[in-house]
Protein backbone atom coordinates (compact mmCIF):
# COMPACT_ATOMS: atom_id res chain seq x y z
CA UNK A 1 0.00 0.00 0.00
CA UNK A 2 1.92 3.39 -1.01
CA UNK A 3 1.01 6.37 0.77
CA UNK A 4 -0.98 8.80 -0.70
CA UNK A 5 -1.66 12.82 0.06
CA UNK A 6 -4.64 14.44 -1.24
CA UNK A 7 -3.78 17.18 -3.49
CA UNK A 8 -3.93 20.11 -1.66
CA UNK A 9 -2.36 18.49 1.14
CA UNK A 10 0.54 17.53 -1.27
CA UNK A 11 0.79 21.45 -2.58
CA UNK A 12 0.75 22.41 0.95
CA UNK A 13 3.75 19.79 1.77
CA UNK A 14 5.88 21.06 -1.51
CA UNK A 15 5.82 24.58 -0.23
CA UNK A 16 6.45 23.40 3.31
CA UNK A 17 9.49 21.63 2.49
CA UNK A 18 10.48 24.88 -0.02
CA UNK A 19 10.06 27.16 2.77
CA UNK A 20 12.08 24.97 4.86
CA UNK A 21 15.12 24.81 2.66
CA UNK A 22 14.65 28.78 2.16
CA UNK A 23 15.16 29.08 5.88
CA UNK A 24 17.13 25.99 6.83
CA UNK A 25 19.67 25.60 3.98
CA UNK A 26 22.32 27.29 1.71
CA UNK A 27 20.30 27.00 -1.87
CA UNK A 28 16.57 27.05 -2.32
CA UNK A 29 14.74 24.12 -3.97
CA UNK A 30 12.42 24.41 -6.70
CA UNK A 31 8.72 22.86 -7.14
CA UNK A 32 9.93 19.90 -8.80
CA UNK A 33 12.90 19.10 -6.57
CA UNK A 34 10.69 19.56 -3.55
CA UNK A 35 7.87 17.01 -5.11
CA UNK A 36 10.93 14.44 -5.46
CA UNK A 37 11.84 14.78 -1.73
CA UNK A 38 8.15 14.33 -0.71
CA UNK A 39 7.55 11.54 -3.01
CA UNK A 40 10.55 10.23 -1.48
CA UNK A 41 9.48 10.41 1.89
CA UNK A 42 6.00 9.30 1.52
CA UNK A 43 7.52 6.02 -0.30
CA UNK A 44 10.76 5.69 2.18
CA UNK A 45 10.03 7.36 5.67
CA UNK A 46 6.39 7.55 5.56
CA UNK A 47 5.52 3.96 6.19
CA UNK A 48 7.52 3.85 9.53
CA UNK A 49 5.31 6.50 10.92
CA UNK A 50 2.47 5.38 9.12
CA UNK A 51 2.68 1.58 11.12
CA UNK A 52 3.68 3.55 14.59
CA UNK A 53 0.08 5.18 14.31
CA UNK A 54 -1.53 2.06 13.48
CA UNK A 55 0.42 0.54 16.70
CA UNK A 56 -0.13 3.66 18.97
CA UNK A 57 -4.23 3.50 17.37
CA UNK A 58 -3.90 -0.20 18.47
CA UNK A 59 -2.94 -0.08 21.69
CA UNK A 60 -5.27 3.11 22.67
CA UNK A 61 -7.92 1.17 21.42
CA UNK A 62 -7.05 -1.95 23.54
CA UNK A 63 -6.32 0.06 26.27
CA UNK A 64 -10.55 1.43 26.42
CA UNK A 65 -11.35 -2.00 25.72
CA UNK A 66 -9.85 -3.10 28.74
CA UNK A 67 -11.29 -0.67 30.72
CA UNK A 68 -15.27 -1.17 29.00
CA UNK A 69 -15.36 -3.73 31.37
CA UNK A 70 -14.89 -1.24 34.44
CA UNK A 71 -16.76 1.42 32.74
CA UNK A 72 -19.76 0.00 32.02
CA UNK A 73 -20.16 -3.36 34.34
CA UNK A 74 -23.86 -3.31 35.80
CA UNK A 75 -24.42 -5.89 38.85
CA UNK A 76 -27.10 -7.84 37.51
CA UNK A 77 -30.32 -8.76 39.51
CA UNK A 78 -30.69 -5.67 42.19
CA UNK A 79 -34.49 -5.28 41.60
CA UNK A 80 -34.88 -7.47 45.07
CA UNK A 81 -31.83 -5.84 46.69
CA UNK A 82 -34.17 -2.81 47.37
CA UNK A 83 -36.63 -4.71 49.16
CA UNK A 84 -34.14 -6.89 51.33
CA UNK A 85 -33.66 -3.59 53.95
CA UNK A 86 -35.98 -4.26 56.99
CA UNK A 87 -38.83 -2.45 56.79
CA UNK A 88 -40.02 -0.14 59.90
CA UNK A 89 -42.69 -0.81 61.64
CA UNK A 90 -45.11 2.47 62.71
Amino acid sequence: MSIELPEDARTQAIASIQRYFDTNMDEPIGNIAAGALLGFFLEEIAPAVYNQAIVDAQDSLQARIVELDIDLHEEPFKYWRKYAEPRRRK
